[in-house]
């Protein structure tokens, strides 16, 4: 069972509470709730050169998507290997300018990383998993100072828990910490952002069109150093 966030509170009723709407008209963020796993993959020469990126969907938007892709029609719970296949072809397919929704800092500088490499898909347990490795377009040392993830949708249609405990492969001398966000100051940057749009006069469907990007102030951070 996937755990319950502050973020995932924020329905419809409490926005429209807040900013003086109906709670039919109030605009619902997030939509998709995804729990998310992250190993750190070191090469030869113990320098970070990849992540592996685990993404295991919420029940509801897994059973609306298996359907609308036409897969598993006797409801059986299991895809067959063609429909992982496609699966796995429909989930690597990002479309241009799609970050991946990881992103990665060393030194406060943003780290390039790759598309989405050997990408794996699967239903279990009536959810989606997707499994795909993202490499670094340069090779990094990690020591004392943290290398920072980050997994999150900008515009907070999606929403991503570190559920699943980050792992190292290549490296045992190195620690991983998951920061919560700040929940209240997070909730405080929406609420002035939704106030903001409103008094510029946005509709309730202008900002469910165009919601803010508040996505990384409702992320966890997940802090990367080694040989420490």
């Amino acid at each position: 069972m996937r755990k319950t966030r502050p973020s995932a509170l924020i329905t419809p009723g409490i926005v429209a509470l807040a900013l003086g709407l109906s709670p039919q008209a109030a605009p619902a963020h997030p939509h998709v709730f995804i729990d998310a796993g992250l190993e750190f993959i070191f090469d030869a020469e113990r320098r970070l050169a990849a992540v592996q990126v685990v993404w295991v969907y919420d029940e509801f938007y897994s059973l609306m998507a298996v359907a609308d892709y036409g897969m598993d029609p006797g409801f059986t719970g299991t895809l067959t290997d063609a429909e992982r296949a496609e699966l796995a072809e429909i989930y690597s397919g990002w479309v241009p300018g799609f970050e991946g929704d990881l992103y990665l800092r060393a030194g406060g500088v943003p780290v390039a990383l790759s598309g989405p490499l050997d990408t794996l898909a699967d239903l279990r347990d009536g959810r989606i998993v997707i499994a795909h490795r993202r490499a670094l377009v340069d090779r990094i040392e990690v020591g004392n100072e943290p290398v920072i993830a980050k997994v999150y949708d900008p515009s907070y249609f999606t929403d991503y828990t570190i559920a699943i405990t980050p792992r190292l492969r290549g490296r045992d001398d190195c620690t991983v910490t998951v920061i919560p966000p700040d929940f209240a100051h997070a909730a405080e940057m929406l609420s002035a952002a939704l106030s903001e749009m409103l008094a510029e006069g946005a509709d309730e469907y202008d900002i469910e069109a165009d919601f803010p990007a508040v996505g990384a102030d409702f992320a966890e951070e997940v802090h990367l150093t080694c040989g420490g």
